[in-house]
């Protein structure tokens, strides 16, 4: 009797669609790098690239958090408006010196902490929608600021925030350094921790979590109150680049933040995704911005602009080939 042959395993080859999934946003960015040099010289001047990088910095603190709660099938709208409110409670210090600055970011932090816990109680404990929680929250946060400053603009600040906010260390933009350690520090918490591993369990199936002994309404707290952190701290390096706090520091920044986090593969309905995809969504966002004002383009045309290579980006990258 002829042995039987063992059939060959087949082949595991890495196909076009998965190395489109994985690579694809990362291929956009160096076109639209490309593009962008292409368009203006100005672009690829050392002085252009450091200030784009000092600018994506705070959004890129904000995006680390913003990856947090969208992992457990959430977002957080209160992040700007959390900035903005962290930015006036600088200021309450009337501080001209730099001993005040340990402070202000323990003050910021415990703050932004709290604002998180009630957010996460609401969403976890109370079933309020994610969106309908963050929202009440960002409207709340506004009426605090609007109490406090009347709505004027201040200026009191301790000198050393403009240097955390657009100082320079050997060449490298302070707040880089601080978005590179924090996204080391949360990435390191998501991929290789048993949180991590709690969050994406919860984002991915909140009964299963249950019945394998996790407890999703911790971990969707302890979600949004990271989220909050990372806004609070973004809100400080944004309040010393821009010097002046008014009421609206960080606008918009709710909305890029959730677009940048979902261009770099962060699912929406939860579980899938990680921290340094979604800094290259930010880095796309920051690109685009930084183009179109270096074009001279009227606010209407930036803004179609934006919103059609968003678009762009995020079908290509979703791209699913044959």
């Amino acid at each position: 009797m002829a042995p039987l042959e063992t059939p060959l395993p087949r082949s595991q080859g890495v196909s076009v669609a998965s190395v489109f999934e994985r690579y694809g946003l990362i291929v956009f960015l160096v076109a639209l790098l490309l593009v962008a040099a292409a368009l203006s010289p100005t672009f690829l001047r050392p002085a252009n690239l450091v200030n784009v990088l000092t600018i994506a910095a705070p959004l890129g603190m904000v995006v680390v958090g913003q990856t947090f709660v969208i992992l457990v099938r959430g977002l957080d709208l209160s992040v700007a408006s959390l900035m903005a409110t962290v930015a006036v409670l600088a200021t309450a210090f009337k501080a001209t010196t730099n001993d005040a600055i340990p402070m202000i970011f323990v003050a910021a932090i415990a703050f932004s902490a709290v604002v998180g816990l009630v957010n996460g109680w609401l969403v976890a404990r109370r079933n309020v929608s994610p969106f309908l929680a963050t929202l009440a929250m960002m409207i709340i946060l506004q009426g605090i600021r609007f109490a406090y400053t009347g709505g004027a603009p201040i200026s009191t600040l301790p000198p050393g925030m403009g240097f955390l906010a657009s100082g320079r260390i050997v060449g490298i933009p302070v707040n880089l350094i601080t978005l590179a350690l924090l996204a080391i520090v949360f990435g390191v918490v998501l991929h290789r921790s048993r949180l991590g591993r709690e969050i994406f369990m919860v984002g991915s199936n909140p009964k299963a979590a249950f019945l394998n002994g996790v407890a999703p309404d911790r971990v969707i707290i302890l979600c949004y109150v990271i989220c909050s952190i990372c806004a609070g701290i973004g809100g400080l390096f944004l309040l010393g680049y821009v010097g002046t706090v008014s009421n609206w520091v960080g606008q918009g920044y709710e909305l890029d933040s959730i677009v940048a986090a979902v261009m770099g593969g962060v699912a929406l309905t939860g579980g899938r995704g990680n921290i340094f995809a979604a800094l290259l969504g930010v880095a796309v966002l920051v690109v685009i911005n930084n183009l179109v004002l270096l074009l001279g383009f009227p606010i209407e045309m930036q803004l179609i602009i934006k919103g059609i290579i968003i678009i762009g980006a995020a079908a290509f990258y979703r791209t699913r080939l044959a």
